[in-house]
């Protein structure tokens, strides 16, 4: 890319296309694989980790509901979602439990849910990740999940909702967004390819026998695509607006913690049969 106008270059150009910027052997952006633990490429860090929460969810949620039901199946009970952080209104509206709009976007319900969120989020999580960089990813991947389960809140109270599809399309937001300010080729091109997937994935949930929150997916489009437009093309280099992304990012991580700390707290409540804490 080029560092100027983030423009998609051929690594053998000495001088971008798009803004004429000169560049030199070092100029063109590379980014390097992170060493943690050698096993988790820097440009998708934060996508591995959010994958792994939702791997690590969804096994607690599976042995707990073979508990109950007495036995191992393919999907997870509702009563147990609900004790795990769903999206359920009564105790959103009615019992101040904010945090369900946090984690539920990490729950899912059978193994073709989480396997077919899985595969999405792999590939599209670390292509906004290497454009972005983290922070803004942590921030649009927050903001969009929050974004999809309050739609759901309005628009379906009386469903119980989970998954990371809220978020997963928040991201084709950001990258619809992405190539709506990339004026170039390129950009037109991945504007393109973005709103198709956004269409085919609203689509689906019309089709009769998919159990589909569309109004989650359409709250998170929304909200990606919001927060991605006012992110603006990304800059390789280092600016002023990289503190207030860095301090967002701090912030959401921050809500994320207390939302699963939350969601423990009241977990143990229900299942030691004590008064549920606020």
């Amino acid at each position: 890319m080029c560092p100027n106008c983030r423009a998609f270059i051929s690594s053998d150009d000495r001088a971008c296309p798009y803004c004429e910027m000169q560049l030199g052997p070092r100029a063109i952006e590379r980014r390097s694989p992170s060493n943690v633990a050698g096993l988790i490429p820097g440009t998708q860090f934060v996508t591995s980790l959010i994958l792994l929460i939702n791997i690590g969810l969804f096994i607690a949620t599976m042995v707990y509901s073979a508990k109950g039901t007495h036995g191992l199946s393919m999907d997870v009970d509702g009563q147990t979602l609900i004790l795990f952080g769903a999206k359920w209104a009564p105790l959103i509206v009615f019992g101040g439990e904010w945090w369900r709009l946090v984690t539920a976007g990490f729950l899912h319900g059978g193994v073709i849910h989480i396997l077919m969120n899985s595969w999405v989020l792999f590939g599209l999580g670390a292509q906004v990740e290497q454009l972005y960089g983290t922070a803004r990813m942590i921030v649009f991947y927050f903001l969009a999940t929050v974004g999809g389960f309050l739609a759901s809140l309005y628009i379906s109270p009386r469903s119980l909702s989970i998954g990371a599809s809220a978020g997963i399309f928040g991201l084709i937001g950001v990258m619809i967004a992405f190539g709506m300010q990339h004026r170039s080729e390129i950009g037109a091109a991945i504007r393109s390819h973005y709103m198709q997937w956004a269409i085919y994935g609203i689509a689906m949930g019309l089709l009769p026998g998919f159990r589909v929150d569309n109004a989650a997916h359409i709250g998170g489009l929304a909200a990606g695509f919001a927060i991605g437009y006012l992110a603006g093309v990304p800059k390789a280099y280092r600016t002023a607006q990289d503190i207030f992304w860095r301090a967002a990012a701090g912030l959401s991580i921050l809500l994320t913690a207390l939302s699963f700390l939350l969601m423990f707290l009241r977990f143990l409540a229900a299942t030691q049969g004590t008064p549920a804490v606020q």
